[in-house]
């Protein structure tokens, strides 16, 4: 099975506390558990990971560079502007697809700029957990 990666930003491990109006009541705990059979059912063999930590999640991007492993990335906060997610993200050499449970866009102002869109394979937003299926069924599509 071809591997994946699901990595998560500062503060979705709160999923399912922080802001159920805007992210749903679903855990993040459901979300892993969504993300790996989703994966099974695509022929993916998914590992979710989750950091607040900046560096982290850097040094995450570097191992799926490295191994040359697909992302499905869901950057958070550090969207907007972590310049140094988005240098790392530029290195890669697999698909990347960047995520968001909501609609960026439709939100405040600050969260209409993405740092990391340009270098990302795509951007799938506004969709709920669903975002996180498809970016998988994007990745499983685009083969080796």
């Amino acid at each position: 099975m071809r591997q994946v990666l699901v990595l998560n930003g500062p503060n979705l491990g709160r999923l399912g506390s922080r802001e159920p109006d805007v992210y749903g009541a679903q855990t993040f705990d459901d979300l892993a558990a969504l993300c790996r059979e989703s994966g099974r059912e695509l022929g993916l063999s998914v590992e979710v990971r989750q950091t607040d930590d900046e560096a982290e999640l850097v040094s995450w991007i570097h191992e799926a560079a490295d191994s040359r492993t697909p992302v499905v990335l869901n950057p958070a906060a550090f969207t907007h502007y972590s310049y140094a997610l988005r240098d790392a993200i530029a290195q890669r050499t697999a698909p990347l697809v960047e995520v968001h449970i909501s609609n960026p866009n439709a939100r405040e102002e600050f969260r209409h700029t993405s740092v990391v869109a340009a270098v990302a394979t795509g951007t799938i937003a506004g969709f709920g957990m669903r975002s996180y299926e498809l970016a998988l069924r994007a990745i499983a599509d685009m083969g080796e």
